[in-house]
C-alpha cells in the first residue's frame, strides 16, 4: 500500500489542478518553502500502512534553511525553532533522557511510522499562512477521509493548539481505531501558559501503541538517559 492511490484519487479534482498550478506560481514569482522537491516529503517517508502517529503541524517555517517537508522538522545544522526545543524539552521529561539539541531533524520519528504532515505544505518566506487557502483545505480533507476509510491499523493523532484543533473536524474515526491527543501548541507563547509541559502526551501515545501490540516509538533522537 502506497500513497500512489490517494494521489490517483484527487489528481483529476478541480482544486488540486488548481492547487498545483497556484504552488508553480507562487515558486516562480516569490521565494517559497519548502524546496519544491520537499512539499510532500512526508509523503515519500511514510506508507500509509507503516503510520502509527499523525501530528498535525500549521504550516512550514518561513526562513531560509529551515522547512524540510515535515513538521516540526528542520534541516541538519539549523538552530532549533522555539516549537520544537520544546518538543524536545517534553520528551525528555517524559522518558528521563537527553535530547541532542544539535539535531532537529525528525526523519528518525519519520522512518519508525510518525506522519509528521503540515496541513498547509508551502509557505511564502517571511509570512506565516501566507498559503493558508480552501484548496489546501480541501486537500486535507480529502487526506483524512482516505486515512479514515483505508488505514484500519490502529494509530494515534495528536492536536498540538488551537489551529490543529480546528482539522479535528476531518477525523471521523470511521474504523474506532484511532486515538486522539490534544495539548497545547508547543510554541513557548502557548506551552508557558500551560497545557504542553507534562501532558504526558508521548507516554500516552507509545500506551495506546503497546495496548494493540504494536512496536512502541522512540522519541529520543539520542541513546542518553539521565540519572
Amino acid at each position: 500500500m502506497s500513497w500512489d492511490n490517494f494521489f490517483n484519487s484527487i489528481k483529476t479534482k478541480d482544486y488540486y489542478q488548481e492547487l498545483m498550478k497556484f504552488i508553480d506560481k507562487e515558486y516562480l514569482e516569490n521565494v517559497c518553502y519548502p524546496p519544491k522537491e520537499l512539499i510532500f516529503n512526508a509523503f515519500k517517508l511514510v506508507d500509509p500502512k507503516d503510520i502509527k502517529v499523525i501530528i498535525i503541524g500549521q504550516d512550514p517555517y518561513i526562513h531560509k534553511g529551515e522547512a524540510m517537508g515535515l513538521a516540526f522538522s528542520v534541516n541538519e545544522g539549523i538552530k532549533l525553532p522555539p516549537s520544537l526545543r520544546n518538543i524536545y524539552k517534553e520528551i525528555e521529561n517524559e522518558f528521563n533522557i537527553a535530547m541532542d539539541y544539535n539535531s532537529g531533524d525528525l526523519t528518525y520519528l519519520a522512518k519508525q511510522g510518525v506522519f509528521l504532515i503540515n496541513p498547509i505544505l508551502t509557505v511564502r518566506e517571511g509570512k506565516s499562512l501566507s498559503h493558508n487557502n480552501a484548496l489546501y483545505q480541501e486537500l486535507f480533507k480529502d487526506l483524512f477521509e482516505y486515512i479514515d476509510t483505508f488505514l484500519t491499523q490502529p494509530l494515534v493523532i495528536m492536536l498540538w493548539g488551537n489551529k490543529a484543533k480546528e482539522y479535528k473536524k476531518y477525523i471521523t474515526n470511521k474504523n474506532k481505531n484511532m486515538l486522539v491527543l490534544e495539548s497545547s501548541h508547543p510554541s513557548p507563547l502557548s506551552a508557558n501558559q500551560g497545557g504542553w509541559f507534562n501532558s504526558g502526551i508521548f507516554i500516552k501515545t507509545n500506551e495506546y501503541l503497546e495496548k494493540n501490540n504494536i512496536k512502541k516509538i522512540s522519541w529520543a533522537n539520542s541513546i542518553f538517559h539521565l540519572d
